[in-house]
């Protein structure tokens, strides 16, 4: 049986696409819907963090012995998950391929009796709260990065004093605005029968309601910082500092479109690895005031991750007393080094291969392949499958990637200095009588 997606839409504009592996013995279905944190209304920040949470229902007593959604599919010995980002979120199952067409009735059961309430949704308010915080003691680097490159745009996880205030009527508007079935795509992976897949999912999710969604509420833009066009951005902007466990800075960069510019977009994937795989450890060695550093590409380190606005993030740990002027100093020397000379032959195809054997290793797992169908599906509808990745990646030359370096030294960036806490003074005269 062929291993390309079969890929189609029902009638309510659900998008679909199966692909096959016989054999595997497991099947991963991904939920993939056109709404993260940038779809949230104003004051509401963090609305579609906690539709994600509310989609995985506990269980009540018109659940039966089997629980809710977490304890059914557990049961049936597979996992489940769900990741919010910025512009879109995403929930994936995996179980043993019998299992496939009981998968489905549950995942459509959730979208069709989504009404969750008071109660339910301040435990999950709590929850997220923690979440929150959490993030925010890891650092927030993307965050503060995103925020200053492109204000106006939303983190993933939300404000946890604007979620405080959420009613059951916000999140159910939210619910019934965005998990429309033409913002969604289900995409199925694993030991599958396609036609029987999609018969089973015409059969539990044509009932989905087709009206058209409302005019969507505008997320706020600070009017302190209205988004600027590129070329008339400061060439460095610095944000507030955020704590962390040792001092440095953390340095980013807006990326090329990945549709509108993909060749450029995967020349920065390039880049980073190499950054990251040979330039920054050399610097390293050399410069005594940087004791790490690291380079990542796309959001949280995911490239094709998400849509445009996507970021390149450097972080790097000082010595005491080196300050951000000394990560400053050293990511701009490396830049220009690949500036102004490709890189070798040799070095370039090391990163290239790292970089395809991470495709490899991504295409082998039924979760993360059903996630990139449905991703790719909903967010690059006119860009080639992720089959085509690889042979795209190959095609970046060393000239390519030192352009990408050009443009990062030569475009807008953020600075953000990252403070370690300051030791306690030790008292003086302990042991003293007085």
């Amino acid at each position: 049986m062929s291993t390309s997606p079969y890929g189609g839409r029902l009638a309510n504009g659900l998008g679909l696409a199966v692909e096959p592996r016989p054999g595997a013995g497991l099947v991963s279905v991904a939920l993939t819907v056109a709404a993260g944190g940038d779809a949230d209304p104003a004051g509401l920040h963090g609305t579609a963090h906690l539709v994600e949470h509310l989609m995985f229902p506990r269980a009540a007593a018109s659940d039966g012995p089997d629980g809710g959604h977490v304890a059914r599919v557990e049961g049936a010995g597979g996992v489940c998950n769900a990741e919010t980002h910025r512009d879109h979120t995403v929930f994936h199952t995996t179980v043993p391929a019998g299992m496939l067409t009981e998968v489905l009735e549950w995942e459509a059961r959730r979208l069709l009796t989504f009404a969750p309430t008071e109660s339910v949704l301040r435990t999950e308010t709590s929850v997220i709260a923690e979440e929150i915080r959490g993030a925010a003691a890891a650092g927030g680097v993307w965050e503060a990065a995103l925020a200053a490159l492109h204000p106006g745009s939303r983190d993933s996880f939300g404000t946890a004093a604007e979620l405080a205030g959420a009613t059951a009527a916000d999140v159910d508007a939210f619910f019934r605005r965005h998990y429309r079935p033409d913002a969604m795509v289900l995409s199925v992976v694993g030991e599958v029968d396609p036609d029987r897949a999609a018969a089973s999912v015409d059969r539990f999710f044509a009932g989905l309601p087709t009206a058209p969604a409302p005019a969507p509420t505008p997320a706020p833009t600070p009017a302190s910082a209205p988004a600027p066009a590129r070329t008339a951005a400061p060439a460095t902007i610095r944000t507030a500092p955020l704590p962390s466990p040792v001092s440095g800075a953390a340095l980013g960069h807006p990326l090329p479109d990945p549709v509108l510019d993909r060749s450029g977009y995967l020349a920065h994937v390039v880049l980073a690895e190499i950054l990251g795989r040979t330039r920054l450890p050399r610097l390293n060695r050399r410069d005594p005031r940087i004791v790490s550093a690291r380079v990542t590409c796309g959001y949280h380190g995911q490239w094709l991750g998400g849509a445009a606005p996507d970021l390149l993030l450097a972080q790097f740990a000082t010595a005491p007393g080196a300050g951000p002027r000394a990560a400053a100093d050293g990511w701009r020397e490396v830049l220009t080094e690949l500036a102004e000379r490709p890189a070798d032959p040799a070095e370039h195809r090391r990163a290239l291969n790292a970089l395809l054997l991470a495709c490899h290793r991504r295409a082998d797992s039924l979760t993360a392949r059903s996630v990139s169908l449905g991703r790719t599906a909903l967010l690059f509808p006119t860009a080639p499958g992720p089959d085509a990745l690889p042979g795209d990646l190959a095609r970046v030359t060393p000239a390519e990637v030192s352009a990408a370096a050009r443009a990062l030294l030569s475009g807008p960036s953020s600075v953000t200095e990252l403070t370690a806490p300051t030791a306690p003074t030790a008292p003086t005269g302990i042991g003293e009588n007085r």
